[in-house]
């Protein structure tokens, strides 16, 4: 199945939308959320300078119609939203996405990360373009059992390589600089992914390239 990393820009019929765009240095993290066709109800951890005086604002937004503060400290506030306008929640339901939890909304944009079959993300797009919400598609790619595949360390190593531009076309970093940031020796970070390029390479070649079966086969 796909992995598929979007972010979603949060319509400004969502109350969440306008109050993240005043307040872009306040963390909004939803823990948990429930929604239908009339109403929505979620829990959100606010972290920030002042939450506390972020939550007396979202209680004046029309679409919300109630507001529970669980819990507050000095940075931090939670509290239980309840909304008449639970569009984006709607959007991914309908959809079949499942949305995990939690998940952060800043200066209104959530990032959303799923593995699904490709039918439900093609839905998804669907949906968001349907009911007029935009979003970006950050990266789409088949997923690689790594867990089965690659080591944790390997898998590590991988992961930072790719981020910080080892595998681009031209390369952003060079492997003594990769070693270097990561604190490890050249030689062992080009022993570690020369093992995991390996491992997917052959795994790769026996998924979609089967031996021919006249070829011998030995085993390690």
């Amino acid at each position: 199945m796909p992995y598929a990393k979007l972010t979603i820009t949060i319509p400004d019929a969502v109350w969440i939308s306008e109050v993240s765009r005043a307040h872009p240095n306040t963390r909004f993290r939803v823990l948990a959320a429930t929604a239908n066709e009339d109403s929505g109800v979620a829990r959100v951890e606010l972290r920030g300078n002042d939450p506390a005086a972020v939550c007396a604002e979202i209680r004046a937004y029309e679409t919300v119609t109630d507001v529970t503060v669980l819990e507050s400290t000095d940075g931090m506030t939670e509290m239980q939203v309840e909304t008449t306008v639970p569009l984006l929640l709607n959007s991914l339901q309908d959809s079949g996405v499942p949305l995990e939890m939690p998940f952060e909304i800043i200066d209104g944009e959530m990032t959303l990360e799923a593995t699904i079959p490709s039918e439900t993300l093609s839905n998804l797009g669907h949906t968001l373009d349907d009911v007029g919400i935009e979003y970006d598609v950050d990266r789409i790619q088949q997923s690689v059992e790594s867990e089965s595949l690659l080591t944790d360390r390997q898998e590590w190593l991988v992961d930072e390589a790719i981020d910080r531009g080892y595998y681009d076309t031209p390369r952003r970093t060079t492997l003594v600089a990769l070693a270097d940031a990561l604190d490890i020796s050249k030689s062992t970070c080009s022993e570690i992914l020369h093992r995991a390029e390996e491992r997917v390479m052959k795994d790769y070649r026996s998924d979609d390239h089967p031996s021919s079966p006249k070829a011998a086969v030995t085993s390690n």
